[in-house]
């Protein structure tokens, strides 16, 4: 069986964050926001975080607007227009209509985290990400969710 972990950086220390990313089997991050270059986004900016990731852990950074919600889905949940039952059932149609797996290929998955914004995963599309991938996979990873 193949890793994949998710993190989320809210709430979380670089010291932290780097500590649990340092404790996996992991080698690369797979970025997986729609917005990565947001002040708000601290030490995991999309440029800081590939030079903390190649100089900490010399790990590669990837980015992957594929596995991103769109605009519109993030804006209505925010917003609450939509609730997390619907912004799942759009999430996870969108990742089939651009069929994300032929992208994200099972090599690319193996030992790496989805990264995202939100603590947990609960309400993540980081998550949902994971076990869509999964499935099309023949369930071949194992979920580590990092909080």
């Amino acid at each position: 069986m193949l890793n994949l972990y998710t993190i989320g950086y809210t709430e979380k220390s670089a010291e932290y964050f780097f500590n649990k990313l340092k404790n996996t089997t992991a080698k690369k991050i797979i970025d997986v926001r729609l917005n990565n270059v947001s002040q708000l986004a601290g030490f995991t900016k999309k440029n800081d975080l590939a030079f903390f990731l190649k100089n900490i852990l010399n790990w590669e950074y990837i980015c992957c607007t594929d596995l991103a919600p769109t605009k519109d889905i993030l804006y209505d949940y925010k917003h609450k227009k939509i609730t997390w039952k619907d912004y799942e059932a759009r999430y996870l149609e969108l990742l089939h209509r651009r069929r994300t797996e032929r992208v994200v290929t099972k090599e690319i998955l193996a030992d790496s985290v989805l990264l995202c914004s939100e603590k947990s995963p609960e309400c993540c599309h980081r998550r949902l990400a994971a076990e869509y991938l999964n499935e099309k996979f023949d369930n071949c990873f194992s979920i580590i969710h990092l909080i």
